[in-house]
């Protein structure tokens, strides 16, 4: 429960920071983007570099010295640190959990929450390429990821599109209950792929899919 705790305020932490600092990537595809370059096969990707990728690819401007640490401790040694876990197979991923009344417009928001988490952690585990080479698990990751993308940014292009129609509750709860569903397998497919580029880095590449994975 402590730990809870402890995790609950370092995230609020964060999110001020984020907000104070105009980050205009949400906190949920921040963990997403953090842990696709942790796992990213690149070996010359360094911390600093992702965090800066978060406002364009420069820091924003601080005010202080004390500003400055106080951001980069709290993405690179809190944030980065603590997602780093999730490189033990005994360490699953889990996504930021999104309390719902079943709405259309809380079922939009959640479907576009679950897609940017999917797109952060591809782009990053890509590092910017449309293909790289990967372990063949981590490869059927990236491929069920996309398809997750495709139904959870589909769900949220819906509700966009039917504004304003009239609500079917039972029909958005078990919308919800599948998307949540869905959800466990997208933290499963993350926490495969970073698991999978991890134990390549170890043997040295074996293993690696050829022509290269490409991108959804």
């Amino acid at each position: 429960m402590a730990q809870s705790k402890t995790r609950a305020s370092s995230e609020r932490a964060i999110r001020a920071l984020l907000d104070r600092h105009a980050c205009p990537v949400p906190f949920h595809a921040v963990r997403t983007r953090f842990l696709g370059s942790i796992a990213c096969l690149d070996p010359d990707l360094k911390p600093m570099t992702v965090v800066a990728s978060l406002w364009g690819g420069e820091l924003p401007e601080f005010d202080s010295v004390d500003d400055v640490n106080e951001l980069l401790g709290a993405l690179i040694m809190g944030l980065w640190n603590e997602l780093a876990r999730h490189q033990n197979p005994r360490a699953p991923f889990r996504a930021i959990w999104v309390p719902l009344e079943p709405t259309s417009a809380n079922l939009g928001n959640f479907g576009m929450i679950r897609a940017q988490e999917v797109e952060g952690f591809v782009e990053a585990f890509f590092n910017g390429e449309n293909e790289t080479s990967l372990p063949k698990r981590a490869h059927v990751a990236v491929t069920n990821l996309g398809e997750i993308r495709a139904i959870m940014l589909g769900i949220a292009n819906l509700i966009e599109r039917t504004k304003g129609e009239p609500e079917d509750r039972e029909e958005i709860k078990q919308t919800i209950k599948n998307l949540r569903d869905l959800t466990g397998i997208m933290e499963t497919e993350i926490h495969a792929a970073v698991v999978s580029c991890v134990g390549a880095r170890g043997k040295g590449g074996a293993g690696f899919t050829a022509p290269p994975s490409t991108r959804h």
